[in-house]
């Protein structure tokens, strides 16, 4: 499994790089075939200098690709609410596959 983590319009700390691997490495546990993942944690001056944390997450699969965005105040909680959602897309899938 390739992952790709990037950053827009900051610099992530360590802390941070650590923590969204350490989540990806449990994806797969939900899908075996995973080629590709790429992670964009953004940040979106949405109102009034408010800055929203975004985190965007796409996973290759043969012959098919999941994505999915989430924003919210921190990058931990967009990431993970992020992560819940496109684990449901991949078990949901897998279901349908196997049905």
């Amino acid at each position: 499994m390739n992952v790709n983590i990037q950053t827009v319009h900051f610099n992530a700390d360590d802390k941070l790089v650590d923590y969204v691997s350490r989540k990806l490495s449990k994806l797969s546990t939900f899908h075996d075939r995973i080629l590709k993942v790429d992670v964009f944690l953004k940040l979106d001056n949405v109102v009034h200098t408010i800055k929203d944390k975004v985190a965007e997450i796409r996973i290759h699969v043969p012959r098919h690709e999941f994505f999915v965005k989430s924003s919210s105040k921190s990058f931990e909680e967009s990431f993970d609410c992020a992560m819940e959602s496109i684990v449901t897309q991949i078990k949901r899938k897998k279901q349908k596959l196997a049905a």
